[in-house]
């Protein structure tokens, strides 16, 4: 298939497919019963994780299928019903990739308590953006990558190697990395990072501060990044993401300013699921960019994607695919745009 470079697609992900395993236990680490497990997805519903996944549907929400573009590493046990849900969001969205000698990548999802536990079950396949140059979805404006501080400056060293490339870009380091050890090297990538956005707990984690995260501890963690130099000559943003407390939005050249969770308060039974929601918030973000660039606006559109996320286990679905405005979840993401923004006296 032919395409042209000179018109790339807005928003790629870096982040990786997976099939979600999940387990459940008590805070005493005891079984509570609920399970979810391969055999019964594929027998009722099919799962679909990964950060990556999670991210082009929060930006899905918004743009069409064509102006989106991830990279899906298919195994030899690749299901091809999963292969169905994923088109069912728009064909063009995804470039599968064979791997016909290894396995699809899964993980497990250990639920003790509230706290979540990640785990791979197979050997990743990372995705790297060498592997986008001589695609439909090369050269994208806005990139989102997950991973360690250090793997961070190794994306943005290829990115810099690439002619005539200078994307936005959105980095989410990788929950697991999100300790005081690896504050030096996220030092060193931040200045050619464009939007910085780990969660709450993950923000205080680097910096050595103490939890649970409060409105003013998030508000010093954000400043403090910013201190250390996001973006081209400071020009960068930090979006601390804290769950129902909503978003945290600072630059060095605007005061911070908190977006609403839209599922809050006496709303809150609408919450299913969380897994995945940040991926899809920034995934949002990077829609709301390119329908709006003022990053602060994008936010709102972020939280919106977000609220579709968490109101099951698994993806969101939509209908009407093809239409202008398809409804997700039998809801329009407009109409939810229009509700968060009022709260916030935009409208």
């Amino acid at each position: 298939m032919s395409f042209d470079e000179t018109k790339p697609v807005g928003f790629v992900t870096l982040g990786m497919f997976i099939i979600d395993e999940f387990s459940f236990s008590d805070e005493n680490g005891i079984p509570t019963g609920r399970t979810v497990d391969a055999q019964e997805w594929l027998v009722f519903t099919i799962y679909i994780g990964g950060g990556g996944t999670y991210a082009a549907i929060g930006a899905r929400i918004w743009l069409p299928a064509e102006a989106i573009g991830m990279v899906v590493d298919r195994g030899y046990d690749f299901p091809d019903s999963i292969r169905k849900q994923l088109l069912a969001y728009g064909s063009d969205m995804w470039m599968f990739r064979n791997q016909p000698g290894s396995k699809t990548t899964r993980a497990l999802n250990s639920y003790v308590g509230e706290h979540r536990n990640f785990e791979y079950l197979t050997p990743r396949i990372r995705i790297t953006p060498r592997d986008l140059i001589g695609t439909r979805i090369a050269k994208p404006k806005i990139l989102h990558f997950i991973c360690s501080p250090s793997r961070a400056s190794a994306i943005m060293a290829e990115v810099g190697e690439i002619a005539d490339w200078y994307p936005t870009t959105i980095y989410e380091p990788i929950p697991d990395r999100c300790v005081p050890e690896e504050l030096p090297a996220l030092i060193e990538v931040l200045p050619s990072i464009s939007i910085l956005s780990p969660n709450a707990e993950e923000a205080l984690s680097l910096l050595s501060r103490a939890l649970p995260p409060t409105r003013a501890s998030i508000e010093e963690a954000a400043s403090c990044f910013l201190d250390y130099g996001i973006g081209d000559n400071g020009s960068g943003h930090v979006i601390i993401r804290s769950g129902e407390m909503g978003a945290y939005v600072k630059s060095r050249e605007r005061k911070g300013i908190w977006i609403e969770a839209y599922w809050k308060g006496e709303h809150e039974a609408r919450i299913v699921d969380v897994t995945g929601a940040g991926n899809s918030f920034l995934g949002g973000l990077a829609a709301g960019l390119l329908l709006s660039p003022d990053v602060f606006d994008a936010t709102f559109y972020a939280s919106v994607s977000a609220s579709f996320t968490i109101e099951q286990q698994g993806l969101p679905t939509v209908s009407g695919a093809e239409a202008e405005h398809p409804l997700w979840n039998g809801d329009f993401p407009l109409r939810r745009l229009q509700i968060l923004k009022a709260r916030h006296g935009e409208l």
